[in-house]
C-alpha cells in the first residue's frame, strides 16, 4: 500500500522547504516520488529534488483539481506501476483548494493507495492578509487541512504568534498546529504530528473526567447515557476526517459565499440565488514566466525586489528565478510580499524567472528586472 502525503500552502509558505527537511530528516529510506503542480509557466524546484534522487513529475498546466483530474488519475497509475513507491508526495499549486486535491485522490479509489496526511504550511506572517484578500482559496487550506505547520514563527513575538493561531483556530478547530521554529525540531517530529490525529486535549480531558463534546464532568454512573440534543455526546465526533468545515469563506473578489467543498472550481458551481459562484484560480491568479540571458549584479536584483510589493506591479504574491550573476556566478532568489532572499546556487541552462499574483502589470514588471 502506497501512502500519499499532500502538501498544501499559499504560494512561498515554505511547501518546499517542509519537503526538503522530512526528506533529510523524516522519511528514513523509504522509496518516495514527488508529484508537483506549479502554478505557472515554469517549473523553478525540480532540480534539488532530482539531485537527491528522487522521481519528479512537474505539471505545469494549470490547478490539479480542475484542468488535471483525468491526467492527475493517470499519473498516479503510472507512478503506481512503474516505481511501487512507499509513499507519493504531492505537493498541488500554492492556489489551489486542498479540498479539490483531496477529492481527486480519493476518485482514483485505487486499493493500492492511502490518503496518509493532508497538511498546510502558513506564514504566520501573512495570515491575515491573505485571509483578507484571497479568502477563497486561502481559508479553504486552512480549513481542509489535517495538520497546519507555521513557518516563519521565530519571526514573530509570542503575542502575535498567539494572534496567528487564533486566526487559524477560528478556521479549523481540531487540526494539529505546529507552531515551533522549524530548527528547532526534526523532520521526524513534524512527520509524527501529520501522521497522527490530533487526541491531546481528548486525552487531557479524559484524564479529568471530562466529556470532550461537553465539557461536562460524568459520574461513572452515567454510564455514557449523558445526551444533548438527543445524542451521546461520548459519541458526538466530528466527519470521516475529524474536521470541522466552515461555509463562511471570503472570496477573493470581497464577496461573501458559500463553500461547497469537493466541487470543481472551473465555475460549473454556481449559487445562482446570491449571484455568487466559485472561481478557478486561472480567474484570479495570473503568472508570467520569463527566460532570459541577462547578467544580473546582486544589487540589480535586490532593488529590483525590494520594489515589486509596489501597487503599479499589481498583486505579486511570489516571484523566483535563477540567473547569471555579472560576476560569473548564479543567483537564486525567492520573493513573498515584502520579504526577498537573493542567494548563489547552481547554474541553469538559461536564466529564468516565474511572477505570480493577481493583476499583474506584465510590462512593469519586465522593464523593472530590465528583460
Amino acid at each position: 500500500m502506497t501512502k500519499i502525503d499532500v502538501f498544501s500552502g499559499f504560494l512561498g509558505a515554505g511547501k518546499t522547504t517542509l519537503i526538503k527537511k522530512l526528506l533529510k530528516e523524516g522519511y528514513d529510506g523509504e522509496k518516495l516520488v514527488l508529484i508537483e503542480n506549479e502554478f505557472g509557466e515554469i517549473g523553478i524546484d525540480g532540480g534539488f529534488m532530482k539531485d537527491a534522487g528522487i522521481e519528479v513529475t512537474e505539471m505545469n498546466q494549470g490547478c490539479i483539481c480542475c484542468s488535471l483530474v483525468g491526467d492527475f488519475g493517470k499519473a498516479l497509475e503510472k507512478v503506481l506501476d512503474e516505481f511501487a513507491p512507499d509513499r507519493i508526495l504531492i505537493e498541488p499549486s500554492g492556489v489551489g483548494k486542498l479540498s479539490d486535491v483531496i477529492k481527486a485522490v480519493m476518485d482514483i479509489g485505487s486499493d493500492k493507495l492511502t490518503l496518509n496526511s493532508y497538511t498546510t504550511v502558513a506564514d504566520a506572517t501573512k495570515i491575515k492578509m491573505y485571509m483578507k484578500n484571497f479568502g477563497e482559496f486561502y481559508k479553504n487550506q486552512v480549513e481542509t487541512a489535517k495538520t497546519i505547520v507555521l513557518s516563519r514563527t521565530q519571526k514573530l513575538s509570542e503575542e502575535k504568534l498567539s494572534e496567528a493561531v487564533q486566526m487559524i483556530r477560528e478556521l479549523n478547530e481540531h487540526a494539529t498546529i505546529v507552531t515551533t521554529s522549524w530548527d528547532d525540531i526534526s523532520g521526524m517530529q513534524i512527520l509524527a504530528a501529520m501522521e497522527t490525529e490530533n487526541k491531546f486535549a481528548d486525552d487531557l480531558l479524559k484524564d479529568e473526567d471530562i466529556c470532550p463534546a461537553c465539557g461536562h464532568h460524568h459520574d461513572e454512573d452515567e454510564h455514557e447515557h449523558h445526551h444533548h440534543n438527543g445524542e451521546c455526546c461520548h459519541h458526538d465526533h466530528d466527519g470521516e476526517h475529524g474536521h470541522h468545515h466552515h461555509e463562511d469563506g471570503e472570496c477573493c473578489h470581497h464577496h461573501e459565499h458559500d463553500h461547497d467543498d469537493g466541487e470543481c472550481c472551473h465555475g460549473h458551481h454556481h449559487d445562482h440565488e446570491h449571484g455568487h459562484h466559485h472561481h478557478h484560480a486561472d480567474e484570479v491568479f495570473t503568472s508570467m514566466g520569463i527566460e532570459t540571458a541577462k547578467k544580473f549584479t546582486k544589487e540589480d536584483l535586490e532593488n529590483a525586489l525590494s520594489k515589486l510589493s509596489g501597487e503599479e506591479f499589481g498583486v505579486v504574491l511570489r516571484a523566483k528565478g535563477i540567473v547569471q550573476g555579472a560576476d560569473g556566478v548564479w543567483y537564486h532568489f525567492d520573493f513573498v510580499p515584502e520579504e526577498f532572499e537573493v542567494r548563489t546556487g547552481a547554474a541553469d541552462v538559461t536564466g529564468r524567472m516565474c511572477v505570480i499574483g493577481s493583476k499583474l502589470a506584465e510590462d512593469k514588471i519586465k522593464a523593472l528586472f530590465n528583460v
